[in-house]
């Protein structure tokens, strides 16, 4: 894998979902239910990754990926109750009993969150340049939320913060499904969210907008959060959880950049120092080095690849031709020495 496509899909993620805020944020000031809005953008995201799905494959225009296993479901489920249903009710606990500064600042312990747990909780490789980066992305993005004021740092703080546990938590998951098909991934979860959160919001006594308010809604869930987690999806495969997050971190200043492109917002102080915090970090990032001699155990699963340096195995009759293709196949103990990021290949120990 060329070590440059990661950090660029993990950015396109960011971009698509950063850009969806802004526009999700006029469908409010139409008088749109905040709770009621998550569901139809989780919806627009399953329907329209499904339809897209289903008419790819009648074309056969969609690149064939492994689809999920029996054995993902568990995962799967835990992703959808963490990501899905427990990260949107505690925001709405939280958002219900906080100040809009506080809430927006305290969203930003996602980021963190998804960081901390893959490098403690699953020892993805980190050093004092990553973690420099990661934190200069994170202050950016706090830098960017603050609007002055301590705010109300309690249980609703704390429901904010358990919201932003479990979208770190979820993201970490993911990674336990990134080999799989991400589209097929980012659609089932897009219809469980939105189905829960439309369900519970309704019985919360919210009313549905007009149609062409729920058809905008639709719409940007479609790319902000249905295509932007197939993104985020392949960011995992080929970055881990951890550089990822870190990427993914950068959304809420592209957010804001086409709040002032799009909406005339004004170019505030916050956003020239956001912006320096996180150029700063994201340079830390693509200028990541992680060269060292690693072992391959012996493994076998199924996901889309070429025949690379890690995939040099022999073919069965009945698998595919042509590259990239996606079979099932086995890798033999290996190793050796190059630059790799912690992808599907490379989720090895590093001495501490």
């Amino acid at each position: 894998m060329n070590l440059k496509n990661g950090p660029v899909i993990a950015l396109i993620s960011a971009l698509l979902f950063g850009a969806g805020t802004p526009l999700a944020k006029l469908l409010l000031g139409d008088g749109v239910d905040p709770w009621l809005l998550a569901g139809l953008l989780y919806l627009g995201s399953g329907i329209g990754l499904g339809l897209y799905h289903m008419i790819g494959r009648v074309a056969g225009a969609v690149p064939r990926e492994a689809p999920l296993a029996r054995g993902d479901l568990f995962w799967l489920a835990l992703v959808v109750l963490a990501g899905g249903v427990i990260g949107p009710v505690l925001l709405m606990i939280g958002l219900a009993q906080s100040a809009a500064s506080t809430a927006a600042l305290l969203l930003n312990v996602e980021g963190l969150a998804t960081m901390g747990i893959a490098w403690v909780v699953f020892r993805e490789a980190v050093d004092r340049r990553l973690l420099l980066g990661a934190f200069a992305i994170l202050a950016g993005a706090v830098v960017l939320s603050w609007q002055g004021g301590p705010g109300d740092f309690g249980m609703g703080a704390l429901a904010i913060v358990g919201a932003c546990v479990a979208w770190g938590i979820d993201n970490n998951l993911t990674r336990k499904l990134s080999a799989a098909d991400p589209v097929q991934i980012a659609m089932v979860k897009g219809l469980a969210a939105g189905s829960v959160n439309l369900v519970l919001a309704l019985a919360h006594g919210a009313t549905l907008p007009p149609l062409p308010a729920i058809a905008a809604a639709g719409a940007i869930g479609f790319l902000g959060y249905g295509v932007s987690l197939v993104m985020f999806v392949l960011a995992l495969r080929h970055l881990g959880a951890g550089r990822a997050g870190a990427y993914f971190s950068s959304a809420p200043f592209i957010g804001a950049v086409v709040a002032v492109l799009l909406l005339g917002e004004p170019v505030t102080g916050h956003l020239v120092v956001a912006a320096l915090l996180m150029g700063v970090g994201l340079f830390l990032h693509l200028a990541e080095r992680h060269d060292h001699e690693h072992t391959h155990e012996a493994m076998g699963h199924a996901h889309r690849h070429v025949h690379d340096i890690h995939h040099q195995h022999e073919h069965g009759p009945d698998d595919p031709s042509g590259e990239p293709h996606t079979h099932f196949h086995r890798h033999a103990p290996m190793t050796h020495r190059h630059p790799h990021y912690p992808d599907l290949h490379h989720r090895h120990g590093h001495a501490r």
